[in-house]
């Protein structure tokens, strides 16, 4: 896979499809750019160009001493959009990268035809703050692999654990063999603590769709119905499942944000 060396790291990403449009994908906190598996044949599908990468902390990116924050990944981001000439793209991020694209959005709106938001939040709130307060004392302890593993249990349906167990193992597995450090998920879950867009996003002018799962219990969906309030003009959406929708509930997920940009004006 091609590299790009930015910002005194080198980015891992990957650049598929020649279709008129082109979305970006953006990761959430420990995940790399195979988060995105079961979107892309989709996106393909529809003529898209589809580029995704893995945030610096992850996978085959560099992994530089933290903490992050979501500025400084929004900055990688553009530093890979400017490398490979990207202009009018759409923007989709979760969870992490929820708050990515909207730093990104927010930094440089004239390089966006649209941004969606899933599952995520403009500030965490005392929920998910304590959550993360107790995910910074386990991971030294634990490892990231155990808490990944965990946060399989919160992050499906009850009914996936019955009923797909194929698929079951192998987020299982996906997790356990995690290749993240404790020094590298401590700096990218620095920047899902510290990130708070409230006062800015009201100034979005970008056709914006946030997206929740209908289940989400790691990030509340009533969070992400904050984020949809702060922001004039977006678009509201669930789909079924929780905060990994994307994996339980693909297929769903894929035609709710296909539909909507099948809404969104070409520039």
């Amino acid at each position: 896979m091609p590299t790009l060396s930015t910002n005194d790291i080198e980015i891992n990403y990957r650049d598929q499809g020649e279709g008129p449009r082109t979305i970006l994908f953006v990761n959430g906190l420990g995940d790399d750019l195979d988060t995105w598996s079961a979107q892309v044949p989709a996106f393909l599908a529809a003529g898209y160009r589809v580029v995704r990468f893995d945030n610096r902390g992850v996978g085959l990116s560099s992994t530089p001493p933290g903490p992050y924050t979501t500025r400084m990944f929004a900055d990688d981001a553009k530093a890979l959009v400017d490398h490979l000439g990207l202009k009018d793209f759409h923007l989709l991020g979760i969870s992490m990268g929820g708050m990515i694209v909207q730093e990104y959005a927010l930094a440089y709106p004239e390089d966006v035809a649209s941004v969606t938001m899933a599952c995520t939040y403009a500030a965490p709130g005392p929920f998910c703050s304590r959550m993360y307060a107790l995910w910074a004392e386990l991971a030294p302890v634990v490892g990231v692999a155990t808490i990944m593993r965990d946060v399989v249990l919160w992050g499906f349906t009850v009914d996936f654990f019955e009923s797909q167990p194929e698929l079951l193992a192998e987020v299982e597995t996906a997790m356990r063999f995690v290749n993240q450090s404790v020094p590298a998920y401590l700096a990218q879950l620095s920047s899902i603590q510290t990130h708070d867009a409230t006062t800015r996003l009201g100034a979005l002018r970008v056709p914006t769709l946030v997206l929740a799962g209908e289940n989400d219990i790691l990030i509340p969906v009533s969070l992400s119905h904050k984020l949809h309030e702060l922001m004039p003009g977006s678009t509201w959406a669930t789909t079924p499942g929780g905060h990994c929708c994307i994996w339980e509930f693909a297929d769903a997920f894929n035609e709710t944000v296909l539909r909507w940009l099948d809404t969104v004006p070409a520039s």
